[in-house]
């Protein structure tokens, strides 16, 4: 059974307004035993009347925050510090010095944006096809994973389809079978993980990031770090799906999840 949530917000991210203890009191409620709280981080994100939220979080006030709420909630729910740290080639240096500045228990690496646009953004596909903005992202992906090492998972590894014009509708796993295998490939050689983002499943898609046949060929190139989060920006969606994740994970062969400790990973028993 899955009883860590590794993929959360607050208030200290833009996009959420969810108080540290909310998240801890749902958490507790919903049977779950630890947490890892996850504020983005995404330098160099374009601010603009299109992308008015600055993903930038305030690190000090937030690892001390998040410490304090663990003190609280200790012998009742482990919390544990994370980011997610969004990912560019261009900001490889930059992510390095950050990862190398704060005590972050867990990084989560991921891509929002490609050529300083957001897929979230409708503006993203208005001068592509759906695929070509689909293989564009990936292509994204695997620049990052080739020059940046600064991270634990990669995130959400085809976020980009909920925001696509037909979302799944669309989407062929064996059209990117190439660089999905390149990427993979990447991660897995240099120790890193992937995880299971249970977002989709309330973002409009049938399934979780990413699609069972990415997790299927992670495991068979050898994978073995994976962890589980449910994106979630409020306490309604904390351990969303958790079932659906647990049954996908032993469907490609799993027999374990990861919680991060100090950058580390522990392997926990399904």
């Amino acid at each position: 059974m899955i009883l860590s949530d590794n993929h959360l917000h607050s208030f200290f991210s833009s996009d959420s307004s969810t108080k540290l203890e909310d998240i801890a009191n749902t958490a507790i409620a919903t049977g779950l035993t630890s947490i890892c709280m996850t504020d983005h981080h995404d330098i160099d994100f374009p601010v603009d009347e299109t992308n008015p939220m600055d993903f930038q979080l305030d690190a000090p006030s937030y690892i001390e925050a998040v410490h304090n709420i663990a003190n609280t909630y200790k012998g009742r729910l482990e919390i544990s510090t994370g980011v997610e740290l969004g990912l560019m080639k261009a900001v490889a240096a930059k992510a390095k010095a950050y990862t190398s500045t704060y005590d972050f228990d867990f990084v989560i690496g991921s891509s929002h944006l490609v050529n300083g646009i957001d897929p979230y953004n409708p503006e993203y596909f208005y001068d592509k096809t759906e695929a070509k903005g689909y293989r564009l992202y990936f292509e994204a992906i695997l620049d990052n994973v080739t020059c940046i090492k600064d991270y634990d998972v990669y995130g959400h590894l085809d976020y980009v389809v909920r925001y696509g014009p037909s979302k799944s509708g669309n989407y062929n796993f064996k059209a990117y079978y190439d660089i999905f295998e390149a990427i993979l490939m990447q991660i897995i050689s240099d120790g890193k993980g992937i995880e299971i983002n249970t977002g989709g499943l309330y973002k409009g898609l049938t399934f979780p990031h990413p699609k069972i046949e990415i997790l299927k060929l992670y495991k068979e190139l050898g994978g073995e770090i994976i962890t589980v989060g449910s994106d979630a920006h409020s306490p309604n969606y904390i351990g969303y799906g958790f079932d659906v994740a647990e049954s996908l994970l032993q469907k490609c062969g799993f027999r374990y999840y990861c919680t991060f400790k100090n950058r580390k990973p522990i392997f926990h028993n399904l």
